[in-house]
């Protein structure tokens, strides 16, 4: 019968034949030995190598596409080989011109950075320097300050001191003085005054603190909380808020608290009226730290603004520097002392007093002044086993500083300051720039005279034996001779907003 299946027929491969040993039947199949039969066995055991199947035909659309997929894999390869550098040819050498050009801009972008380094390290000044140094300071606690420190009558003294300023300017000036009254305290270091302000005349509501030195801020917060609780008897302590800031150099209106307390931005020379006029802070205070703005005018302007911008009109700004009239008075001593003619050299009629604040100060900076011999090379110091006051080169031999800023000195007190550069702040050039941004003296009193004036007062004497600066019943000084001299380098001053 025909095959009808069109399935072609697969032909199994002829067995391949043994080579005849005899005659017989060849379909017959050979007897095979037991020892053959083992081999055999054996030899099924062991796997033969397993050939790799032929490929399939491809339709030569598949090969094409395959073919694609190898040549891009290629080019992938390639490109992440790196190629061989080849050398440039005589055509692209870099002539010698060329060379020292690409050298001369390299030297131009170089000295460019360094100006500009430069140029920033001279607009912080000694802003780092004196920032450093304060956080540097320990905080050694209460009960050290008035048992151990060598210089317990003076900090007694000192304290006292701000404690009479606060007590007699702090308060608004008619109106209801249940209201609570709003602080600003520049400078506020480790939180000194924090008690202060607690014992304030006038409750306070709302005490704002700021301070470059971030490890002070954070001591004065560590204060606040101690004092948080344990508040002031038959009072409730205030709500206070720190911030690290360069007052100086800074302006203060981004600190989110004053924003919403209100300060003007328009204050100062040329400035116009202002929606924030009516608002602000009742009293902005700045004890022991304002002479670090007159290292400069900028500086020394952008104090003011800050000041005058926070305070509401009628706010008072209370501080406590050291006395220009002291420091002059020592340099022209020294002068005098060291003149070799015994004569006072000739001296144009410069003076604080005809110093125009409107103008400019772009004239060379003090120790390069030279002429009709009013500046001399030689650094003078002077102070006591607890202080010392030290300028480092020229000085006016008339003693007045001019132009006003930028006059270097430095100061040591035992156990608080250590050779920090501070700057001279001559008085009447600073009452007139003030009185550009609306401040206007109300009282100025070196430390001698406020003691003075206020140990007699009942309320002040009290204080004055509650801060052991006097023995309690006999009054007897509790100060010594060599604390109260270097107190004595210090005033204290108000201005109220106008």
């Amino acid at each position: 019968m025909p095959n009808t299946d069109s399935s072609p027929v697969r032909k199994r491969p002829a067995a391949k034949a043994d080579p005849p040993t005899g005659t017989g039947n060849p379909n017959k199949k050979r007897a095979r030995s037991p020892a053959a039969n083992g081999e055999r066995s054996r030899s099924r055991s062991q796997s033969p190598p397993r050939k790799r199947p032929a490929a399939r035909a491809v339709p030569s659309g598949d090969n094409a596409k395959r073919k694609r997929v190898h040549e891009n894999r290629q080019e992938r390869r390639s490109r992440s080989r790196t190629p061989p550098r080849k050398r440039p040819g005589a055509n692209a050498a870099i002539s010698a011109a060329a060379r020292e050009e690409a050298r001369q801009r390299r030297q131009e972008r170089e000295r460019e950075d360094e100006q500009r380094a430069a140029a920033a390290a001279a607009a912080r000044g000694v802003h780092d320097v004196v920032r450093q140094h304060y956080n540097a300071v320990p905080e050694r606690g209460r009960e050290w300050r008035k048992t151990d420190s060598k210089i317990k009558g003076l900090r007694s003294f000192n304290n006292w001191v701000k404690s009479t300023l606060i007590q007699r300017f702090s308060p608004n000036d008619g109106g209801d003085r249940r209201e609570g009254i709003l602080v600003l305290d520049i400078g506020c270091g480790k939180g000194g005054d924090l008690m202060k302000w607690s014992s304030a005349p006038q409750r306070v509501d709302l005490y704002v603190a700021a301070d470059p030195a971030e490890v002070s801020i954070q001591q004065a917060r560590d204060r606040y909380r101690e004092m948080s609780r344990k508040p002031p008897r038959g009072r409730k302590l205030f709500h206070a808020e720190f911030s690290v800031k360069d007052c100086f150099g800074e302006w203060m209106g981004d600190i989110p608290i004053i924003q919403e307390v209100g300060i003007d931005p328009n204050v100062g020379p040329g400035g116009g009226a202002s929606k924030f006029a009516t608002s602000g802070f009742d009293v902005v205070s700045m004890m022991f730290c304002m002479h670090y703005a007159f290292e400069n005018e900028e500086k020394a302007r952008m104090m003011l603004k800050n000041v005058s911008g926070a305070l509401k009109k009628g706010g008072r700004f209370l501080g406590v520097i050291p006395n220009s009239d002291v420091l002059s008075q020592k340099v022209e001593e020294h002068h005098k002392k060291n003149s070799t003619s015994g004569k006072d050299e000739p001296q144009d009629n410069d003076s604080d007093d005809n110093w125009d604040p409107e103008k400019t100060l772009d004239e060379p900076a003090p120790a390069k002044a030279q002429e009709d011999g009013e500046v001399e090379d030689s650094g003078f110091e002077w102070g006591n086993s607890i202080y010392r006051v030290k300028f480092p080169g020229k000085t006016p031999k008339d003693g007045v500083f001019r132009p006003p800023f930028g006059w270097k000195y430095f100061y040591f007190l035992e156990e608080a300051v250590e050779e920090v550069p501070e700057y001279v702040v001559p008085w009447e050039a600073f009452r007139a720039l003030a009185e550009d941004y609306n401040l206007e003296l109300q009282y100025r009193k070196p430390f001698p005279e406020v003691w003075e004036e206020s140990r007699h007062t009942p309320e002040f004497s009290e204080l004055a034996e509650r801060m052991r600066v006097q023995e309690r019943g006999s009054g007897r000084l509790l100060v010594s001779e060599e604390e109260m001299n270097a107190s004595a380098f210090y005033h204290a001053f108000c201005f109220y907003k106008v």
